[in-house]
């Protein structure tokens, strides 16, 4: 019964929700694309593929080493996205090796049609996608379902319990649930997910992949620069002047090179002209190399943040100041970084902690401690702050590795 309410709001809320991915579409032409894969409607594949559906960039590039041992292992992959940001990534990072597809909305009669052009042996959920549409109808199939690298924030928690019946059901959808952590599995459980089918794994977040070819560039663009420089990754609105009013609150002589990369593509003009206002000395990606006469440098392109952290000598990580949660340090910590965050941080809370009792991350409160702590840490040449990243994520690898044998089990199964 609750999922057939569910269903009927979900229809009657349906025009909202294109009307919104159109409004999203005069910034982001991309959001125009395809627009029938999101009715179920889409291109058949061959075979019987793992499914991964991972909705943006973040969870496609954490789950990119999975999908690389997979192909190797001789699987053929389906990866579904909610964004055009996500596609792009699954385009860039694997070309025509894998099939690509937008996520249908979460209706029943879209996934009639989905599994129509799909015959999927497994789905595969990175982190908390929890449609009960979408797991109601692939149960229906018998395809064996994995959330994995899943999270629940107490917020998070409280939200699913408001809807108890609903997130019951679907929780028992799944196969097999593998949780970052006790906390989480634990808020898993009481919003009812049976305790023999979840399983604490860690988060495959620490399996990162580093792109030699990548880091060399940014290497190669920091030369250029010839001098510090601090990266302001994936930005959002408001995050971009918060991070100019502070750069340009430095003494002159000690502002570093700024990069900033907005989290949206959609928000890579406007940030570009915003930066104008603050230097005459402003340039982006897409219109210039990195050189001596650069003081902002706009990143306005997709896949090249290991490249933008490469050339820094001190990350700020977005998401942060914007009060959406924060996003992942564990790819600046990895290169050996110093890290700034502000005060949202319960998208990666358990990883933030982490990292600060290491010495290797930052957090402040305020854009005038945002400041301080960028004149602090560019003054400093810490090695030992250096290696303590790169040991908190060499020690916690594993768990894509245990993701691994888990889908193995079922395959097998």
């Amino acid at each position: 019964m609750a999922r057939l309410l569910y269903s009927v709001l979900y229809t009657l809320l349906l025009p909202l929700f294109f009307f919104r991915l159109l409004v999203r579409s005069f910034r982001a032409p991309a959001y125009r694309q395809r627009l029938l894969e999101r009715f179920g409607i889409q291109q058949k594949t061959s075979g019987k593929p793992i499914w991964i559906h991972a909705v943006s960039v973040g969870e496609t590039i954490a789950i990119s080493p999975l999908v690389d041992k997979l192909l190797d292992q001789g699987e053929s992959v389906l990866l579904t996205t909610t964004t055009p940001t996500g596609a792009a990534q699954v385009e860039q990072r694997f070309g025509d090796r894998v099939e690509h597809r937008y996520l249908p909305w979460d209706l029943p009669i879209f996934f009639t049609l989905f599994f129509r052009a799909h015959a999927p042996k497994l789905l595969l959920i990175v982190e908390t996608e929890i449609w009960p549409n979408l797991l109601f109808s692939t149960s229906k199939q018998d395809i064996p379902i994995v959330l994995a690298n899943a999270r629940l924030s107490e917020k998070s928690f409280k939200g699913y319990k408001r809807f108890s019946e609903l997130t019951k059901s679907a929780l028992n959808s799944l196969t097999l649930l593998l949780a970052q952590h006790d906390a989480d599995a634990e808020r898993f459980i009481r919003l009812g997910m049976p305790k023999d089918r979840l399983i604490v794994s860690g988060s495959i977040k620490f399996d990162i992949d580093l792109p030699e070819e990548q880091i060399q560039v940014g290497k190669t663009w920091k030369e250029a620069f010839s001098r510090s420089v601090l990266v302001a990754a994936s930005t959002h609105q408001g995050e971009d002047k918060i991070l100019l009013n502070a750069w340009s609150a430095l003494p002159q002589h000690q502002r570093p090179v700024l990069i900033l990369v907005p989290r949206h593509p959609e928000r890579f003009e406007l940030v570009y002209q915003l930066a104008k206002g603050f230097s005459d000395k402003v340039s982006k990606r897409s219109l210039s190399k990195p050189n001596t006469n650069i003081d902002i440098w706009v990143g306005d392109s997709l896949g090249e943040m290991f490249s933008y952290y490469a050339a820094a000598d001190v990350a700020f990580v977005g998401g942060s100041f914007s009060g959406t949660g924060g996003h992942n340090p564990l790819e600046p910590a990895a290169l050996g970084l110093p890290i700034i965050m502000g005060p949202s941080d319960y998208n990666f809370r358990s990883i933030i902690s982490t990292l600060r009792s290491e010495g290797v991350l930052v957090q402040v409160d305020t854009p005038l401690e945002l400041t301080e702590q960028i004149e602090g840490l560019l003054g400093q040449n810490n090695p030992l702050m250096s290696q303590a990243g790169i040991n908190v994520v060499n020690r916690n690898r594993g768990a894509l590795e245990r993701l691994n044998q888990q889908i193995q089990r079922l395959l097998a199964d």
